[in-house]
C-alpha cells in the first residue's frame, strides 16, 4: 500500500482503515462523521481544525504500517 499524503481525502482514508477516525478524533477532528469532511483533504481539515498535518499523516502511516505486519 502507498504511503497517505496530506492530499488525501477524510472519505478515502476511512474506506482504507475506519479506525483512522480514531487518529483523526485525536487531532480534534470531531466532526469527522460530517457528510462534508469526506471530501476535505487532510490538509484542509488541518487548516480549518489547527493540527499538524505532518504529525499527524505520519501518526497515519505508522498506524498502517503496524496494522500491515
Amino acid at each position: 500500500m502507498a504511503k497517505i499524503d496530506k492530499t488525501v481525502t477524510i472519505g478515502e482514508l476511512l474506506m482504507v482503515d475506519t479506525g483512522i477516525a480514531n487518529l483523526l478524533m485525536g487531532a480534534g477532528m470531531h466532526c469527522v462523521g460530517c457528510p462534508s469532511s469526506a471530501m476535505e483533504t487532510l490538509e484542509e481539515a488541518a487548516m480549518v481544525h489547527g493540527f499538524n498535518v505532518d504529525e499527524l499523516v505520519e501518526d497515519i502511516n505508522n498506524y498502517l504500517e503496524y496494522k500491515a505486519v
